[in-house]
């Protein structure tokens, strides 16, 4: 019996040292014109208001979409609020949150005729609603809070990683670096993202966005003069945002670049 109490007590500590540290991404919400985006800003350890901070905006996939301002904390959050990382790599940190019926990325999803999921992204044409929230999230972002506007950084998995394409095309000349994960892009927009720096990843094995779409955009951002590198991680599904965050280089390399600000 005794036993059986230390355990409960043990998981019920657990779990209040676990909604604590959730809390440490505070909740926020932007609302224009009766729409709301839900967002979550994780502040650097011993914050001064006074300094600037590289801005790291993290894009969720299609799963964690809502109104909760919870579910997009699911992927990544423990990354970002390792004391290692906090300490070596002092940034704020944005979560937003797209709405239910949203999209990050202009793309048209369908099924082909063996019901596999089949993704045309769009080359042009009006954003969704979630994405012009996002892009005035970023300008407000930028305003607000102590930035270093040449260390402003975006990344994302899934629909997130196709995101993080799509907020670099609509925002060309912000993002000193991009890393998606498991996205994908119209390579015919890759010129107006070559003076960002990528570093794209994904897993050989996903049957939910074939790997196709970021070798894709690969190619097409390097022959438009980009610097930009491709992990194809051999044994991950669509779960490759687990050995993206256990890259030892990420945030090394993600924090070397500095876009040039006019």
């Amino acid at each position: 019996m005794k036993n059986f109490i230390f355990f409960v007590l043990l998981i019920v500590g657990s779990l209040h040292g676990f909604s604590q540290d959730l809390a440490l991404y505070e909740k926020k919400w932007m609302v224009q014109n009766g729409d709301t985006l839900p967002y979550r800003v994780l502040l650097p350890q011993d914050y001064n208001p006074a300094k600037k901070y590289p801005v790291i905006f993290f894009l969720h996939g299609a799963g964690e979409r809502g109104s909760d301002n919870e579910k997009q904390l699911t992927h990544g959050w423990k990354f970002f609020l390792r004391d290692s990382i906090r300490s070596a790599y002092p940034a704020i940190v944005v979560f937003p949150q797209c709405a239910t019926r949203d999209y990050w990325a202009n793309v048209v999803r369908t099924h082909n005729e063996q019901k596999k999921r089949t993704f045309h992204f769009l080359e042009a044409g009006p954003s969704g609603r979630a994405m012009e929230m996002l892009i005035e999230l970023v300008d407000y972002v930028l305003l607000e809070y102590p930035v270093k506007t040449d260390q402003v950084y975006v990344g994302g998995l899934s629909m997130g990683g196709m995101g993080a394409f799509e907020l670099v095309r609509r925002k060309p000349g912000v993002f000193a670096a991009a890393f998606p994960i498991c996205g994908g892009a119209n390579p015919a927009t890759a010129k107006g993202m070559a003076k960002t720096r990528w570093w794209i990843f994904h897993g050989a094995k996903d049957d939910v966005v074939p790997y196709k779409h970021s070798d894709i955009m690969f190619e097409a951002l390097k022959a438009k003069g980009a610097k930009v590198k491709f992990t194809l991680f051999p044994n991950a599904n669509h779960n490759a945002w687990d050995p993206t965050f256990a890259e030892p280089e990420l945030l090394p390399w993600l924090f070397s670049n500095k876009q040039k600000v006019k």
